[in-house]
């Protein structure tokens, strides 16, 4: 009898370890003994035990992020500070999980720079005036970027 509970535990335990749930809009980075293997996509999806592990939990969401005020010169050389939130959305995960150290990070860093290469070509006025404009010029330059 004693035998037959560890082997159910045993069992149980194998099947935790094998079966996950993916969550909607979400996905998981699945590696194989220490090297990327797939992007398991929402439902259920079975590894292999002691072999395969979860190495992150992704979310599709869209996500926001504020960036503190930054000092930026106009073409007329005038320096005005830019309050920025930035909204971003993981299309690759395998890329934002390996191919970055630090995500958010980096999507500040690229979001900081451009506005300070659009605002750079821009007089004051213009700044003032052409909010709309800054945001399509930012849509278009982090798209030819991949984000």
């Amino acid at each position: 009898m004693f035998f037959l509970i560890i082997l159910l535990l045993i069992i149980l335990f194998i099947a935790f370890k094998t079966i996950k749930v993916v969550k909607q809009s979400e996905v998981y980075i699945i590696e194989r003994l220490g090297k990327f293997h797939k992007v398991a996509e929402a439902g259920l999806t079975i590894i292999v035990p002691f072999v395969d592990r979860v190495r992150s939990v992704v979310s599709l969401k869209q996500q926001t992020m504020d960036i503190p005020p930054q000092g930026v010169i106009t073409k007329d050389n005038v320096t005005i500070t830019i309050d920025t939130v930035v909204f971003y959305q993981i299309t690759d995960p395998a890329k934002a999980v390996y191919e970055i150290q630090s995500l958010k990070k980096g999507i500040e860093y690229l979001a900081i720079t451009t506005i300070r290469d659009i605002v750079g070509k821009m007089d004051l006025d213009e700044t003032f005036s052409s909010r709309d404009g800054i945001n399509q010029k930012l849509r278009v330059s982090n798209r030819q970027m991949g984000m």
